[in-house]
């Protein structure tokens, strides 16, 4: 059912006719979750080539070589599909787990096995900011770069949403009017960094992911919480 319907919105001329194609076709479509109120897609937060392209500075790795690396998640899973399920449950709102024997599964495997040309490669770390602190801020010109490469495609343009990816994403730095009355007691500042770093699981950052260290230094964190003005 998901196949036809991704297809059927391409055209019957754009039908895969591979495994590989099929698999390519599900890694940028937010259809691949049947939810309603998916947005994501694999792609929104994973390139694909060595290194992400466009100064992209997304909250999970590059997916290029990632079927040869012994763990992912740093670590927390050892198992491709695992780790895969972890990301269609947690952000795409999957409501269960993709079966290992599922189309879906065999696809977006041979996909991303298309991209993985070394048999072996690193693990790649992932550290999490366990205590959120505040950090020393940095400079506004480096925080738009920032905020254009890690938040805009997902926030849209600060103070409009402009080209956001769903109505469901806060407006910046607007949504923080609202923080005194949702997080009263608690400086503004603290609460984006809550958000960024621990992403939804603690029911602070509605649905979007954490970013680790490796995704996004407290520089650059600082140097986006000046050009939000907090």
């Amino acid at each position: 059912m998901v196949l036809l319907a991704l297809t059927s919105a391409c055209g019957d001329d754009a039908k895969p006719a591979t495994a590989v194609e099929y698999g390519k076709l599900l890694f940028h479509d937010a259809r691949l979750s049947e939810s309603q109120f998916n947005s994501f897609s694999c792609s929104t937060c994973h390139a694909t080539t060595p290194t992400p392209q466009g100064g992209r500075m997304d909250s999970g790795y590059t997916l290029y070589n990632v079927v040869g690396r012994k763990t992912w998640w740093g670590g927390y899973e050892t198992n491709l599909l695992d780790a895969v399920n972890f990301c269609y449950v947690s952000f795409m709102r999957g409501v269960q787990k993709l079966p290992a024997d599922s189309p879906q599964s065999r696809a977006l495997y041979e996909y991303l096995a298309s991209i993985s040309p070394e048999a072996e490669s690193s693990a790649l770390p992932y550290t999490v900011v366990k205590d959120v602190r505040d950090v020393p801020r940095g400079s506004a010109e480096r925080g738009r770069t920032v905020y254009q490469a890690a938040c805009q495609e997902c926030h849209g343009e600060t103070h409009t949403g402009k080209g956001r990816l769903t109505e469901l994403a806060s407006i910046l730095p607007e949504v923080t009017r609202d923080y005194d009355t949702t997080f009263p007691g608690v400086p503004h500042s603290l609460v984006i960094i809550e958000k960024v770093r621990h992403g939804q699981f603690f029911g602070i950052g509605g649905n979007m992911p954490a970013y680790s260290m490796e995704a996004l230094s407290n520089e650059d964190l600082g140097a986006l919480l000046t050009y939000l003005g907090l």
